[in-house]
């Protein structure tokens, strides 16, 4: 834990090397998982999350591997760790921290604050957190927002660079190109990207005004021996056909 002797003077540093969401919010009895991003320097510091307004008064409620309410994985590979949440309650709602052991009075822990609002009927949510396509195929997420939220901002934004996408907006400047779309205000806009690339794996969230829920991208490698062309389809229809003629 961190010393709070030392607390204001690494608050800056403390700020940079920890990435995650401002603001999350999830539906009760749900789950949720919230993806932490951390510097290279950190891959084998133990990690921990931790619930408290304050930091120096934080409780650790989750510890490197652990399972139970929370669940803390790390993959050190790709430089982040997710903190899951199952059967969420409202009383969950509150402060949180991301949080990279480090231990020393001269360098404290690092950490990054976020909060977590739990509700019966969420003010931004999306039908799956977890979605998937092949390279070079297309992939669509739906992010829904209460009546409340007509007018914020929406965007559709990727933790690792924190690019975000409006509604309305079409980006082109890489191979792959996202569209955002309202859906004519009936409290949901489309993300839809296309020409997906390998790179385009990771982390992102639906943002509305100063809500987020974060939706995780796999996008996998399109084998060659999976590919079915169509003169394929019309070569094997023939064989077929000539097998049977042969047996009459």
């Amino acid at each position: 834990m961190v010393y709070p002797l030392v607390l204001i003077g690494v608050l800056v540093f403390a700020a940079v090397t920890l990435k995650t969401l401002h603001h999350v919010t999830t539906a009760e009895g749900g789950r949720i998982t919230i993806p932490c991003l951390y510097d290279n320097r950190y891959k084998l510091n133990p990690k921990y999350w931790c619930q408290g307004n304050m930091w120096e008064l934080c409780q650790i409620t989750a510890r490197g591997n652990d399972t139970g309410k929370w669940t803390i994985t790390d993959y050190p590979a790709h430089n982040f760790f997710t903190v899951e949440l199952s059967n969420a309650m409202s009383s969950d709602s509150g402060y949180y921290w991301c949080a990279v052991e480090i231990g020393s009075r001269a360098n404290p822990d690092d950490r990054k604050s976020l909060y977590l609002t739990v509700q019966q009927a969420p003010d931004v949510s999306v039908v799956n957190s977890s979605v998937s396509g092949h390279e070079g195929g297309d992939i669509s997420v739906q992010c829904f927002y209460s009546s409340g939220y007509q007018n914020k901002v929406k965007q559709w934004c990727r933790y690792k660079d924190q690019s975000c996408y409006t509604v309305g907006r079409t980006n082109t400047s890489q191979n792959s190109s996202v569209q955002n779309s309202d859906n004519d205000g009936k409290g949901s806009f489309t993300v839809l990207m296309t020409g997906l690339r390998l790179t385009d794996s990771g982390w992102y969230f639906c943002s509305v005004g100063d809500l987020q829920v974060p939706v995780q991208l796999t996008v996998t490698e399109t084998k060659p021996e999976m590919m079915i062309t169509q003169a394929d389809t019309e070569e094997n229809i023939l064989h077929v056909e000539r097998f049977c003629l042969s047996q009459n």
